[in-house]
């Protein structure tokens, strides 16, 4: 992690050079690109003679088989034919911009790509024309990024980006999922099939329809050779935002994956690997950010499409997508069986009352059994967004002991909150304070061991049993009945009637969401009936109402933080006498003090 920091300073103070020739949010056109580039570079950098030196042995060769030929000598899945790399760039001051384009132009397609979708070459211009091109370049080449797992240059686009976006302001939906949170997500989501994992010659796939610079997916690789170097994950991915494209792009390059499986673009409007389906599913989608731009598309094919789509069962508000991507990424499992794991806020848990757009969501995947975990996490773990966050584990092949239950593990550590803003304590079994926020992530989730942090989230969850952390319902317990709770119009004490049946007073009009199950008197869940509850709960206080059966309504929710709330008795009156007879006699005390 030392690593990383050194690495992302040094690549800030590049910054430096761009003041007053670019507005500050502007920087990352430069940044993002030229760290690519030399991270590119510096890979290449020990075969890149052995590619020059065989370019006349293949002279004859189409430029199919050049290519597949030179990136065998590379060692990679593309090479660099230019006779420049940063060293020879520099060499040459005066011819910065002809031979740094000479140079891009070398790559293979696949990598002259990323640099494409970055707009680099309006930089180029822009920075030769300040006389600033050259000093960038000779810095960057200072710089070594060939000592860089794949983690860590992950991490250092992550800081990068979230500092280009903290410059230009961009807050709504701009997040990057920490890594040991990812971490956390891989574990649980590969946790039910480490045994198929570790076969010989296995082969998986694992898809991102949000992929970003493509954290989810290395790290979703890395989980599965630790545990099986002999398994192959082959990592799919799309991606709306062109610079975090072009860096998960590089990222794919560099480590041997296929980089044709990242597809650029709104996953809603074009879904880039439409006749896919993938054996696991990790995504962060962005929180709270409206799908208005695609309304139209995604409208249109639940409409003509309905369930054979990929958005039959529901379309959530406007101004919050998240519940799209997990419709997309449920139509992507396969058949013999899928798993998903995805990051949302608060709001798909409980947002929409009954026969709404995110009900009814909630309500095909809890009926049809894909529900099989939720997982809160503590708040202040993301860098651009302090707000609490839930992994959802969806799949539709569940193991026995789970189908028809629904699993809630409470990983906040609410519980010592007050200690540690009390400075009595610096971590707990969840979480610990970071020793410096970045940005608005102030915890992070320990990476080691099994009686804290991800270990122990992952045996919580792996060991399904209640506990303090762990709630486990039937998928019935969070279904009720919306009923609609009507009273008569009375016109001079009397009840005005309608073809001899009571006039309903809109004004008293109420309604009661009704669970579909309660607990009886030994504590367990059973059954309960609409009429029933209406006798016990309303009667006794409406002795003239009723319910308009033709307006009931099926909704589903999650209250999370309710099921896992515990009461706090209140205080005894002698003891809150006993307090204030304390402060009285301190306050005497020091008057007493003051006139003396």
């Amino acid at each position: 992690m030392k690593k990383f920091r050194e690495k992302a300073d040094l690549i800030w103070k590049v910054a430096d050079l761009l003041r007053g020739d670019y507005k500050q949010s502007d920087y990352g056109k430069v940044i993002l690109p030229m760290t690519a580039l030399r991270r590119l570079d510096c890979v290449l950098a020990p075969t890149k003679q052995k590619v020059l030196d065989y370019l006349p042995k293949i002279a004859s060769l189409k430029d199919n088989a050049k290519d597949i030929a030179l990136n065998k000598i590379a060692g990679f899945n593309f090479h660099n034919k230019s006779q420049f790399d940063f060293k020879k760039l520099v060499a040459d001051p005066n011819s910065i911009a002809l031979n740094l384009r000479n140079y891009i132009n070398g790559f293979s397609a696949g990598a002259r790509e990323i640099i494409e979708y970055f707009n680099f070459d309006d930089q180029i211009d822009r920075m030769d024309k300040a006389d600033i091109l050259f000093r960038v370049v000779s810095e960057f080449k200072k710089i070594d990024l060939s000592d860089m797992e794949s983690m860590e240059m992950g991490y250092v686009f992550e800081e990068l980006i979230r500092k280009f976006a903290e410059q230009s302001n961009e807050t709504a939906g701009e997040h990057f999922t920490p890594r040991e949170v990812i971490r956390l997500m891989v574990n649980v989501l590969f946790n039910e099939d480490r045994e198929i994992l570790t076969k010989e010659g296995i082969v998986k796939t694992l898809y991102d329809p949000a992929c970003g610079t493509g954290g989810m997916l290395s790290i979703g690789e890395e989980y599965v050779k630790e545990l099986n170097p002999k398994a192959e994950l082959k990592v799919f991915g799309q991606e709306i935002n062109p610079e975090s494209y072009a860096i998960c792009k590089s990222d794919m390059l560099i480590k041997g994956q296929n980089p044709s499986n990242i597809k650029f673009g709104n996953t809603f409007t074009v879904d880039g690997l439409e006749s896919e389906k993938f054996d696991y599913m990790l995504s962060n989608p962005p929180f709270g950010v409206d799908w208005k731009k695609a309304e139209k598309t995604i409208k249109t094919e639940a409409e003509k499409k309905g369930m054979s789509g990929r958005f039959g069962a529901g379309l959530p508000r406007i101004n919050d997508g998240s519940l799209l991507f997990l419709q997309h990424m449920i139509c992507k499992m396969k058949s013999t069986g899928s798993r998903v794991g995805i990051v949302f806020n608060g709001s798909p848990l409980f947002t929409g009352a009954a026969e709404s757009g995110e009900s009814n969501i909630r309500k095909w995947i809890i009926e049809n059994d894909w529900l099989e975990a939720i997982i809160a996490l503590p708040d202040q773990l993301f860098y651009n967004t302090g707000i609490s966050t839930y992994v959802w584990i969806v799949t539709n092949h569940k193991s026995e002991e789970r189908k028809g239950k629904i699993q809630l593990v409470n990983a906040t550590g609410v519980k010592d909150e007050e200690l540690l803003k009390e400075g009595k304590l610096e971590f707990n079994r969840f979480w610990q304070k970071m020793d410096r926020s970045l940005g608005n992530k102030r915890k992070k989730i320990a990476e080691n061991g099994n009686t804290k942090g991800i270990g122990l989230i992952t045996q919580l969850y792996g060991d399904f049993r209640e506990n303090e952390f762990v709630k486990i319902y039937p998928n019935e317990f969070f279904g009720y009945w919306r009923v609609t709770v009507e009273q008569p119009l009375k016109e001079d004490g009397k009840v005005v009637k309608t073809k001899g049946k009571p006039k309903p007073d809109t004004s008293l009009r109420d309604y009661e969401n009704i669970p579909f199950l309660k607990k009886n008197k030994e504590g367990k869940l059973v059954q309960q009936a609409i009429d029933e509850y209406f006798k016990t709960e309303v009667k006794p206080h409406l002795s003239e109402a009723w319910i308009d059966e033709s307006k009931t309504k099926i909704g589903y929710e999650i209250n999370f933080t309710k099921y896992f709330y515990e009461f706090k008795p209140l205080r005894s009156l002698t003891e809150i006498k006993a307090d204030i007879l304390a402060l009285e006699e301190k306050t005497l005390e020091t008057e007493k003090i003051t006139l003396e």
